[in-house]
């Protein structure tokens, strides 16, 4: 055989080694044993009630205008009234007087205190709110007399199909 034929032969040999050394294919084992992996998960939430609560309501503005109509109609009657230093004395007892009555009138409607109201309140608190949710499967199987374990998204129900690779042993 000449140089350029065993080239040839010895490349094409090289080529193929890959495919002589690794082969794949599939076929399914025998599932064993599933169980879940849980985990816990918070997923808080927010709670909200109304309750109604008592508020002193603050007592009505009271008018003036009655007390200050009352005072000086009260001071020009007592002013009439007296005589010489008690004219003093008769005013400012009518213009005190006026006053008491006037405000009376004005005011007769207005209550003194606010009085008590209800009002409602929201109040809102967070609590936590745990769930457990299934992360994955661990998953023991039978492929030709030999258990295996490993972690899977799903279960596979009965059986698991496997993705075999063969490969010859390194030294």
């Amino acid at each position: 055989m000449n140089l350029q034929a065993k080239l040839i032969a010895s490349a094409l040999c090289l080529g193929a080694l890959p495919f002589a050394q690794a082969a794949d294919f599939e076929d399914f084992g025998r599932v064993v044993r599933v169980v879940p992996q849980t985990q816990q998960v918070n997923s808080p939430r927010q709670e909200c009630r109304t309750e109604y609560v008592q508020v002193q309501q603050p007592a009505p503005q009271r008018g003036v205008g009655g007390a200050i109509i009352g005072g000086l109609v009260g001071g020009l009657a007592g002013n009439q009234v007296g005589g010489g230093s008690g004219r003093s004395v008769a005013t400012a007892a009518g213009a005190i007087a006026g006053a008491l009555v006037g405000d009376r009138v004005d005011n007769a409607d207005t209550p003194n205190s606010g009085g008590v109201s209800e009002q409602a309140v929201k109040q809102c608190r967070t609590v936590d709110h745990w769930e457990s949710r299934t992360a994955g499967y661990e998953v023991t199987y039978d492929y030709r007399g030999r258990n295996y374990t490993s972690v899977m998204s799903y279960d596979p129900g009965e059986r698991v199909r496997l993705r075999v690779v063969v490969e010859p042993a390194q030294r």
